[in-house]
Order: structure tokens, then C-alpha cells, then sequence
């Protein structure tokens, strides 16, 4: 049987969240952890409504993912997010030791791989590219609308 799930399903479902934040004025990164072709966790960036730096898509979908787990690491699972993960979320995939990023669009200022690729878990692995085109120019808008 053909399923419907597959990444591009789940990096539009990050996409939607990614949405979400762009009509918040929050910069445009979405991001969901998916287990077993279900998705687990839904969040993006949150840094302007919470005050916080730390609240990035990334962080906010670990912490919602673990929490319906109830378990700190996410082995097993898949985060797909709009936006290269940046340093300090590789750091956070890193202990939270999952099995698989898959990312849209390349940050080519601050991505955790362009600036480091042992940044990640040894067993993680990270692909990318699917909706590159779709993700970073959510993120050309949004950049573009600020200046």
C-alpha cells in the first residue's frame, strides 16, 4: 500500500507552522517531530511572543515531543523543519540523540552545518532540500516586509 506520509507531506506540515509564524511577525521557521508516520509535536518560532531567544521552532517541537513521549530522548523519530537547525539548536538535537533532521532551506549564515557539521549526533542523520525553494522564500518575504 502507497502511504500519503512521506517527508514532503511532513516538511509541508512544518511549512503550515512556519506560516503561522510569519502571520506573527515571528521569523518564519516551522518545524514537527514525527514517530511512526504520526506527527508528535507541531511548533514554530516563538521568539517575540515569549520574550526569549531560545524559542526556536526547533526547541519548542523537542520539548513538546519529549513531553507527549515523556521521554528525553527522541530515538526513534524525525524532526522536519523549514530552516537549517543554527548552532544552538544542533547542540539540542544532539542530546536529544534523534534519529533524523530533515531541513529545508540552507541558513548560510548561521546553520549549524555550514558552520560545523560534527555539530549533529553521530547516529542522527541529516538530509535536506526538500521545499528549499518554497521555505526560503517564506523567509525572503519575511526579511524583505522587515526592511
Amino acid at each position: 500500500m502507497i502511504s500519503p506520509f512521506n517527508d514532503e507531506y511532513f516538511m509541508k506540515q512544518a511549512f503550515q507552522q512556519a506560516m503561522i509564524a510569519f502571520e506573527m511577525d515571528e521569523i518564519p521557521v516551522g518545524a514537527v517531530v514525527v514517530a511512526n508516520n504520526q506527527i508528535i509535536a507541531r511548533a514554530h518560532n516563538l521568539t517575540e511572543q515569549l520574550i526569549d531567544v531560545t524559542a526556536h521552532a526547533e526547541i519548542q517541537a523537542l520539548t513538546a515531543a519529549s513531553n507527549y513521549l515523556g521521554a528525553k530522548y527522541l530515538t526513534g523519530c524525525t524532526l522536519f523543519v523549514t530552516l537549517e537547525p543554527c548552532v544552538m539548536c544542533a547542540g539540542a538535537l544532539y542530546w536529544s540523540q534523534i534519529d533524523r533532521v530533515v531541513f529545508a532551506a540552507r541558513d548560510e549564515k548561521r546553520g549549524a552545518g555550514t558552520v560545523q557539521k560534527s555539530l549533529y549526533h553521530p547516529k542522527t542523520l541529516v538530509e535536506n532540500g526538500i521545499m528549499a525553494q518554497e521555505c526560503g522564500q517564506l523567509m525572503k518575504d519575511f526579511f524583505e516586509n522587515k526592511r
